[in-house]
């Protein structure tokens, strides 16, 4: 890819979390959004080789959309699941790490989906070897403690696996 294909990228990138943090569409809030992330994506471009791995179309931005709303739900359902613990007047929690294989082959997708994973409450990737993700979780279930993390990091997975390959 070349360096115009990263700024792109890069670009397209700033410029959707510009819009979407900004309540106006005015002219000014678009053209200061424009100039900001272009200069972002040039100075940026060298430091972001891995960027240019993404691909943008119809398919991909549908996918990404999709994964916006999974990880959405997955925060919220997650967030309740540790606010109960914590307001519970007994602690009982089993802790445990699990191991994930992702099926993603490239480095920003294994990033991607190990942030994901990540910001969700209870969870934390504690490392990443080639296609392992390490993850600790709060609180497992006696039974079959991957089955939890996997259903959720499949969720995630599914639709990164269309972004980022």
């Amino acid at each position: 890819m070349t360096k115009y294909t990263t700024s792109i990228n890069i670009f397209a990138t700033l410029f959707a979390i510009w819009l979407m943090l900004n309540s106006s569409l005015g002219l000014s809030v678009v053209l200061t959004g424009i100039i900001t992330c272009a200069a972002l994506a040039y100075f940026l471009h060298p430091l972001a080789n891995k960027y240019s791995d993404i691909r943008f179309n119809a398919n991909v931005i549908l996918h990404y959309f999709i994964y916006l709303g999974v990880f959405l739900v997955e925060l919220v359902k997650s967030n309740v699941q540790v606010a109960k613990l914590v307001i519970s007047p007994t602690i009982k929690i089993s802790p445990a790490i699990i191991k994930v294989t992702t099926q993603l082959k490239t480095p920003i997708g294994r990033l991607a989906l190990s942030n994901s994973i990540t910001l969700t409450p209870g969870t934390l990737v504690i490392d990443i070897r080639e296609d392992t993700l390490f993850v600790h979780c709060i609180d497992v279930k006696r039974s079959n403690p991957e089955e939890s993390i996997l259903k959720t990091a499949a969720k995630f997975e599914k639709h990164l696996k269309v972004v980022y390959g």
